[in-house]
C-alpha cells in the first residue's frame, strides 16, 4: 500500500508526531544505515491504530477539512488514473473554453466513455488555472455538448464532481450561470446513455449537481454533497461565520447521512487516513466501483436509464415535500 506525507490537519496532532518520527527514521537509516526497521514498524502499527481510531469516529466538521484537503486526488488524477487515451475536449461552441471543467473521451477498461468532471488544481499556479474548480456557464454547457456526444454515439458517461460551487462572479451571472446549471440538470436527466457520477471531494451546491443528476451517484467515504457550503448557511441562518460548525452539522452532508436519506447510492470506502495519503488505492477502489455499476446499467435500454433516473429525482422531491 502506497503512503504519501501531507499536511496534518488540525484535528490530526498525534498523527502528525507519529508520521514525523517515521520519517525520521527513514532518513537516519538511510544516511547511517543503522538496522532500525523494527521500531520503524512498530511506529507505523501505531500510526494505522491512530488512523483507524479517529477517522471511524469523524465529526461533519472534520471531515469537511478531509474533503477539501489539497492533497487529495482530484479530476484528472482521475482521469490519469482510469482512462486510457483520453482525449480533451474544449469549449462549448458557443463563448470560450472553461479549464475549471474537464471533459473528454476516452476508454475504462475498454469501453469508450465520456468523461466529465471539475478540477480544482494541486499548487497554486493550476488552482489559479483551474479556478479553484469553480465552473462558469460555458463549463457547463461544455458539459452539456459533451452528453449530446454521449447519446450519440451510445457512449456512458462518467461524472467526477469536486467542487464549492459554480463561480459566483459578476460575468459569469452576466453569461446565464444560473440557466446554464438549470438546462445542465435538465440534459443529464434526458440521457439515454449510463450515467455515473463520484463526489470525490467536494459536491457544493447547483455547480455539483448540474453533473451529478446520474442513475449512480457514488461518494468516496470523507467528501461532502450539500445544497450550500457550511460557510455560506451560517451565514445566511446564523449571520454568523462562528456557526460554521452548527451549519455543518445541520446540512447532514456526509456520506453516511446522503446514504441514510437516500440521495447517494453507494459509499466508497477510503483507505486509513484519506485519499490524500492513498491517490493509487483509492482510485482503484473508485474504479472498481465504478465498473461494478457501469456492468449493471448496460443491462437495460436507453429509455429504461432515462425513465429510472427521473423517477429517482422525481422520488426525492415528493418524499422531501410529504415530510415537510
Amino acid at each position: 500500500m502506497e503512503e504519501t506525507v501531507v499536511a496534518a490537519l488540525d484535528f490530526e496532532k498525534n498523527i502528525a508526531e507519529v508520521e514525523e518520527k517515521i520519517q525520521r527514521l527513514k532518513q537516519l537509516e538511510l544516511s547511517d544505515g543503522l538496522d532500525i526497521d523494527a521500531e520503524i514498524s512498530r511506529l507505523q502499527k501505531k500510526l494505522e491504530r491512530l488512523f483507524r481510531q479517529l477517522y471511524s469516529h469523524l465529526t461533519p466538521w472534520q471531515k469537511t477539512m478531509v474533503a477539501r484537503h489539497p492533497s487529495r486526488p482530484h479530476c484528472l488524477d482521475y482521469v490519469n488514473g482510469l482512462i486510457e487515451d483520453f482525449e480533451l475536449l474544449c469549449g462549448d461552441r458557443a463563448f470560450a473554453d472553461d479549464p475549471a471543467m474537464v471533459g473528454g473521451i476516452g476508454r475504462f477498461r475498454g469501453q469508450s466513455v465520456i468523461v466529465v468532471g471539475q478540477e480544482k488544481g494541486s499548487d497554486l499556479e493550476t488552482r489559479v488555472k483551474y479556478n479553484f474548480g469553480m465552473a462558469k456557464p460555458e463549463g457547463y454547457r461544455k458539459v452539456q455538448r459533451l452528453m449530446d456526444l454521449a447519446d450519440k454515439f451510445k457512449l456512458p458517461v462518467l461524472a467526477f464532481v469536486d467542487t464549492s460551487g459554480a463561480f459566483p462572479g459578476v460575468e459569469a451571472e452576466e453569461r446565464g450561470q444560473a440557466q446554464a446549471i438549470a438546462s445542465g440538470i435538465e440534459r443529464c436527466l434526458n440521457l439515454k446513455v449510463p450515467f455515473i457520477s463520484t463526489v470525490i471531494g467536494e459536491g457544493g451546491s447547483g455547480g455539483a449537481i448540474a453533473v451529478a443528476a446520474a442513475n449512480r451517484v457514488l461518494m468516496l467515504e470523507h467528501a461532502i454533497y450539500s445544497v450550500i457550503s457550511p460557510e455560506g448557511c451560517a451565514s445566511i441562518l446564523w449571520r454568523s461565520a462562528d456557526k460554521v460548525k452548527e451549519a455543518t452539522e445541520a446540512l447532514c452532508l456526509t456520506a453516511q447521512d446522503l446514504r441514510r436519506l437516500g440521495v447517494i447510492d453507494e459509499i466508497i470506502a477510503e483507505p486509513a487516513g484519506g485519499a490524500q495519503r492513498h491517490h493509487a488505492e483509492t482510485i482503484s477502489r473508485v474504479g472498481d466501483v465504478i465498473a461494478r455499476h457501469l456492468k449493471e446499467l448496460q443491462t437495460q435500454t436507453g429509455d429504461e436509464l432515462k425513465k429510472k433516473r427521473t423517477d429517482k429525482f422525481l422520488k426525492m422531491g415528493r418524499h422531501l415535500a410529504k415530510s415537510e
